[in-house]
């Protein structure tokens, strides 16, 4: 990472998101690009791999989430945690592929003890193969984020998905407080934190702004920001929800990387249903991480041989891995 800290800015108002998010769109993806170049190597990507480490039966009713027991969608019904031999069998295999991070995603409403025990044992695992390591397991409170830590965690996500606005039209079962409080716990045990949302909820512009203007408020950056695409799934209520306009997944990324500098901003779910071109403004706006791997936590995402024909024709590489510590 280069450059310095003296841009970093915590007090967006607004109206300032507001203002950048509706520049004309080739004045926004230059600022971006020239603000992810002060920070970043334009040509590199970071490459992570996302293994469900235990999916289905959520009772969380979230929307979008296939893995809601309040929906009919095709993990309503939960199944067992993965033993740790599959995990790091998984990550070996992922750092072949040259991912630098493993993220692992539970289905939890709120992990208890033994499955927190569980997942120590899989960050133990993971980093022995020398990567980073992700989780989100829901809710945590400070004891539980504590003990994460000391298992050597290097990230937790926690998406918001969405505005403070619009967020009680998409889940019902838990509030934004409780997302915030969970951030909160995250970043007081000294773990990165991997925070983001969803586009294409059924949300308005203002409501991306805002969610955008939450995330650049929060007293540390979150260190990634996954910009997800929603990907309508069979049996949810956003099953038949309308696509979002390829150019609203650029300004909300190149919204980002403004007033993120040094954030990495991921383009995450729903790439698959992206054309190269989209994929390559995302990239151009400063997207500079993606999942590898043919499948995320439910959702389907490009073949290996589709990106890497796509990054050599756009001249990018990913990034050089580093043992994790």
């Amino acid at each position: 990472m280069r450059g310095d800290t003296a841009d970093i800015r915590h007090d967006w108002t607004h109206e300032e998101v507001a203002a950048i998010y509706g520049l004309p769109l080739t004045e926004l993806v230059f600022r971006a690009q020239a603000v992810h170049r002060q920070h970043f190597a334009p040509d590199e990507l970071e490459a992570c791999v996302l293994l469900n480490i235990k999916s289905g039966g959520c009772p969380e009713d979230c929307a979008y989430c296939s893995q809601s027991a309040r929906h009919d969608g095709p993990q309503k019904k939960g199944t067992p945690m993965l033993t740790v031999a599959e995990v790091r069998t998984a990550a070996r295999e992922a750092k072949q592929r040259g991912a630098t991070r493993f993220c692992m995603g539970a289905a939890f409403r709120a992990p208890k003890q033994r499955q927190l025990e569980q997942a120590a044992e899989m960050i133990v695992a993971v980093r022995e193969e020398g990567l980073e390591t992700c989780m989100t397991l829901g809710m945590l409170d400070e004891a539980q984020a504590r003990f994460l830590k000391q298992a050597g965690l290097d990230y937790y996500n926690h998406n918001i998905d969405t505005s403070p606005e619009y967020y009680g039209e998409i889940i019902t079962t838990r509030s934004m407080e409780d997302r915030l409080t969970t951030l909160r716990a995250v970043a007081a045990a000294g773990i990165n934190i991997c925070c983001g949302g969803i586009i294409g909820l059924g949300e308005t512009r203002a409501d991306r702004i805002s969610m955008l203007h939450l995330l650049a408020t929060l007293p540390a950056h979150p260190a990634s920001v996954p910009i997800n695409r929603l990907v309508a799934i069979e049996g949810t209520p956003l099953a038949n929800a309308t696509p979002p306009e390829p150019f609203e997944m650029v300004r909300t990324i190149a919204t980002a990387r403004i007033l993120m500098p040094r954030s990495r901003i991921r383009l995450a779910a729903g790439r698959r249903e992206m054309s190269d071109e989209a994929q390559a403004l995302c990239y151009l706006a400063g997207a500079n991480s993606i999942f590898l791997g043919e499948r995320l936590l439910t959702t389907g995402n490009p073949a290996p041989d589709d990106d890497e024909k796509l990054f050599h024709r756009l001249g990018m590489k990913l990034q050089v891995h580093t043992e994790a510590n």
